[in-house]
């Protein structure tokens, strides 16, 4: 992810990539923590989880499973 020249646009959908290069763009200073909040409507957790999971995991920690996605799905048809 290194020698990105800029942040990416924000996405209509998330993509394991897109998290990454965000993530990216903070870690190489391009981007400042409270710009990619604001700019992404990310929570501090949720920012702080795709941290994580790229420094474990790489790409592959980033993708959203089955389950997550049929919990996603319950959780927006009940409001």
């Amino acid at each position: 992810m290194t020698g990105m020249l800029s942040p990416p646009s924000p996405p209509k959908r998330w993509l394991p990539h897109t998290k990454a290069k965000v993530v990216a763009a903070v870690r190489d200073g391009l981007l400042s923590l409270d710009e990619a909040y604001e700019r992404y409507t990310l929570s501090f957790e949720e920012y702080l989880t795709w941290q994580r999971r790229v420094k474990l995991f790489g790409l592959a920690g980033l993708r959203v499973d089955r389950k997550q996605q049929r919990r996603r799905v319950r959780t927006l048809s009940a409001k």
